[in-house]
C-alpha cells in the first residue's frame, strides 16, 4: 500500500507571493513529495494563475485547506457571520477546483479559535446544513471535503473522530470525510489507532505532526500505531506533514495556533528529514 506523501506549504513560507509559489512547489517536488497542501488564508485574493502555472510546470499535485474566523463562523447564531462563512467556503471551493485539486479540508465547520462556551445542538445544525450544501457542490466538482477535528483550544465543535463522524451523519452527506491530525489526536484522543478504525472508509486525509510541532521522531507521537491503523482499514489516502514555526508561519495564524517558540528555523532541513521519516515509516 502506498500513500501519497504531502507537505504543508507553511513549512516553506508564511506568505504566498510569486517567489514563495515557485520555491515551495519546486522544493517539495525536488525532495520527492507527492503533493503540497496550500492554505487558502484569503481565497478572494489568491493567486490562482501563478499557482496553477507552477503546479503545471513541475507536474505537481495540490490540495487546499482553510480555517474560518469569528466573522465567518458558520456555526454562529449571527446570520451575517454564517453568510460570510458560506461565501468564503464557496470561494475556496472554486479556487480548489481551478487549481485542479481534488480535496479541500480543515476547520470548515466553526471558527479556528478558542471558544469560551460549549457548543449546542443548534450551532451544530447550522454548520451541518451549510456543509451539506457545500459538499454537494464539491461532489459535482470532483472534490472531497474533509473536516479536521482539532483540540479544544482551537474549536468547540469537533475535537475527536467520533464527533466528526456524528457531525457527518447530521449533515447527511456522502462527500464529507474525516481529516485526522496526529498533533490534535495526541491531545484529545485516548490512543491513535481507535480513531482511525472508527473512521474506516470515512477517513479522507491525515496530517502527520509531532506533539510539539517539531521534527518527526523527536517527540512522543506513536507513529507505528498510526501505521497499524492505516494497514487495518486499508487507508490509501494522503499523509501530509505539517509543522509550524513562528519564524515562518503567518503572524496572525501563529497567534491563533499558539506557536510561541521555534523548534526549527531551517525549512529545507526539516522538509528533507521529514520526507525520509515518512518514507521509512509509512511506505
Amino acid at each position: 500500500m502506498k500513500n501519497s506523501i504531502g507537505i504543508h506549504a507553511l513549512v516553506w513560507s508564511g506568505t504566498w507571493n510569486l517567489k514563495d509559489i515557485e520555491n515551495s512547489i519546486k522544493l517539495s517536488k525536488q525532495l520527492g513529495y507527492d503533493l503540497i497542501e496550500i492554505p487558502l488564508l484569503d481565497p478572494f485574493n489568491f493567486d490562482i494563475k501563478n499557482t496553477k502555472k507552477y503546479l503545471d510546470k513541475y507536474k505537481f499535485n495540490s490540495v487546499t485547506s482553510l480555517g474560518l474566523s469569528e466573522e465567518t463562523d458558520i456555526s454562529s447564531s449571527e446570520e451575517q457571520h454564517r453568510i460570510n462563512g458560506k461565501k468564503i467556503l464557496e470561494k475556496a471551493l472554486d479556487v480548489t477546483f481551478e487549481l485542479g485539486s481534488d480535496y479541500m479540508g480543515g476547520v470548515l465547520y466553526s471558527a479556528l479559535a478558542k471558544y469560551h462556551h460549549p457548543p449546542n445542538n443548534e450551532s451544530k445544525k447550522r454548520s451541518a446544513e451549510i456543509l451539506h450544501h457545500l459538499s454537494i457542490k464539491a461532489k459535482n466538482y470532483g472534490i472531497k471535503i474533509g473536516l479536521e477535528p482539532v483540540n479544544r483550544y482551537e474549536s468547540n465543535l469537533i475535537n475527536t473522530a467520533q464527533q466528526a463522524i456524528d457531525f457527518i451523519n447530521m449533515a447527511d452527506s456522502d462527500n464529507l470525510y474525516v481529516h485526522l491530525d496526529s498533533y490534535h489526536m495526541n491531545i484529545e484522543e485516548s490512543d491513535y489507532i481507535q480513531p482511525i478504525l472508527l473512521c474506516d472508509d470515512k477517513l479522507g486525509y491525515f496530517h502527520i505532526g509531532e506533539n510539539h510541532r517539531g521534527y518527526l521522531g523527536e517527540g512522543h507521537i506513536n507513529f507505528p500505531e498510526i501505521k497499524k491503523g492505516f494497514d487495518q482499514i486499508g487507508y490509501k489516502g494522503p499523509v501530509t506533514f505539517e509543522s509550524f514555526s513562528s519564524t515562518v508561519v503567518d503572524p496572525k495564524l501563529s497567534n491563533i495556533l499558539g506557536v510561541w517558540r521555534n523548534l526549527w528555523t531551517d525549512s529545507y532541513d526539516l522538509a528533507k528529514k521529514s520526507k525520509q521519516f515518512l518514507d521509512d515509516n509509512f511506505k
